[in-house]
């Protein structure tokens, strides 16, 4: 169906991530014309965009490392944060531009040639499309700092300029305001959308939950902003429920797998552990997720990470637990336990229009994600007086009580972890470096887009694992 001409002329000039998609495109024949389906794009971006946040596959991300939830048995350069031995940074970044953000571009494009659809049906669906391009964008800035925004959809520029990551941002916040407007116009995509089935009433909640989130990530660098979006996403409504979870619906056959299940269990391989960051931590609080989040396979209740960035033993130490072994097992992209804690440090913060105060929020939280992960109402009730775990007002225990809920969505707690600075997490064993603040621009760009990268890496101050992105500022 697509013809790629690739010559090392194209190489030269073309940007690293738009290549594949931008000259395809000059290599179309007008007369004779090929157009895959909109709702075959929407579908292979979300599900990209999924599979991207959800794999432990150390050739694409290592989020699950990056917040010490895992860590690996014998290939250790990636809990060690080199990041370049596999170019992890080139394939983050085109995966979410070509995958994600170049598809979304197409179906826009169709969507609006149809003629069969509505007005009302076209900016429905132009909405969901939106919402996961909003999404993809925002992952791209808090993976890199800036970015190129506004000139990366341009077939004409083969290299284009990086945007300052806040100007990005505000960018983002006002498109989830505008989306709204049209998630309520008329009926989006239905079968094609593997979050919600085409309920638009949840379309609504999600996007203004995502508005939440980003709202929330400024508030340490432009209050009066984060609380004008905040205030206007609480309004609008945002998730109610662990019902309104925005969830990615895997499938039990290969290839609609949870990529969990491919790598931890199609895979045949013994490469990662439960981390002993996250592992010591639940155990310090009696946690009653661990028997969810962590196999017993060393006995009943007992749980014991290993050491992260060391070389370790994969029968010594706890495996993931069994539902991320299930192929069926749903990607997050948004969950409630997710909006409850935005709202707890939201209203911790003060000035925003919480429903509740932050003790309430925070307990809240809490029991969305004990819920979510099988447990019970007693069971939220007996942690929720444990000593450490009691709400105290601190941002130290609202960040480690939000990373320990972001278990399963990882970016997010790398993320929690960059804004909050709790819990402690350990510096890596064999290199003994600290966390990543951020990925490192792809080697592409430094080859092929080399002044604009210039111009990035010294406009966000160097192009350094420790250089953190504009929200990260405590």
């Amino acid at each position: 169906m697509k013809k790629y001409i690739l010559t090392i002329i194209a190489l030269a000039t073309l940007w690293s991530c738009q290549t594949d998609e931008a000259y395809e495109r000059l290599n179309r024949d007008p007369k004779n014309p090929t157009q895959v389906r909109a709702d075959f794009l929407f579908t292979s971006a979300t599900v990209s965009l999924g599979d991207q946040l959800a794999s432990p596959n150390v050739n694409l991300n290592i989020f699950r490392f990056l917040a010490q939830y895992l860590t690996a048995t014998t290939y250790l350069d990636e809990p060690n944060y080199d990041l370049n031995n596999r170019n992890i940074p080139q394939n983050h970044w085109t995966v979410l531009y070509r995958n994600v953000i170049f598809n979304l571009q197409d179906a826009k494009a169709v969507v609006m040639e149809n003629p069969e659809l509505s007005e009302g049906e076209k900016r429905a669906r132009i909405g969901q499309i939106e919402v996961i391009e909003v999404y993809a964008w925002h992952v791209l800035v808090d993976s890199f700092g800036d970015i190129p925004y506004t000139e990366a959809l341009d077939s004409d520029i083969s290299l284009p300029k990086y945007d300052d990551d806040a100007a990005i941002y505000d960018d983002l916040l006002n498109r989830l305001e505008a989306v709204v407007a049209d998630l309520e116009a008329g009926q989006g995509f239905t079968g094609a959308d593997v979050v919600y089935g085409g309920d638009m009433d949840a379309w609504v909640k999600f996007a203004n939950s995502l508005r939440l989130r980003l709202a929330m990530r400024i508030s340490d660098v432009d209050a009066a902003k984060s609380k004008s979006h905040a205030n206007a996403a609480i309004a609008g409504g945002v998730f109610e429920s662990n019902a309104d979870n925005a969830l990615i619906q895997y499938q039990s056959s290969p290839p609609n797998t949870n990529p969990l299940w491919s790598d931890l269990v199609q895979s045949g391989r013994a490469d990662y552990v439960s981390a002993n960051t996250i592992v010591d931590i639940m155990n310090d609080l009696e946690d009653p997720r661990r028997n969810e989040y962590f196999r017993q396979n060393l006995g009943a209740g007992v749980y014991e990470g290993g050491i992260y960035g060391a070389s370790n033993s994969f029968a010594l130490y706890s495996h993931p637990g069994d539902a991320f072994h299930d192929p069926t097992h749903p990607g997050i992209l948004l969950d409630y336990a997710e909006v409850q804690f935005n709202l707890a440090e939201a209203a911790q913060i003060g000035g925003y229009n919480t429903p509740m105060d932050a003790k309430g929020h925070y307990e809240e939280a809490i029991r969305a994600s004990i819920l979510y992960w099988g447990g019970t109402e007693a069971e939220v009730t007996a942690y929720l007086a444990k000593s450490g775990v009691a709400y105290d007002g601190t941002e130290e225990q609202l960040g480690t009580q939000f990373w320990i809920a972001m278990y399963d969505n990882p970016f997010q707690g790398w993320s929690v972890w960059r804004k909050f600075d709790a819990p402690d997490l350990n510096l890596a064993a064999e290199s003994e470096l600290p966390v990543p603040l951020r990925y490192t621009y792809p080697v592409n760009e430094q080859n092929l887009n080399v002044d604009n990268y210039n111009d990035a890496s010294s406009a966000i101050g160097g192009d350094e694992q420790q250089t953190p992105v504009f929200w990260d500022v405590d």
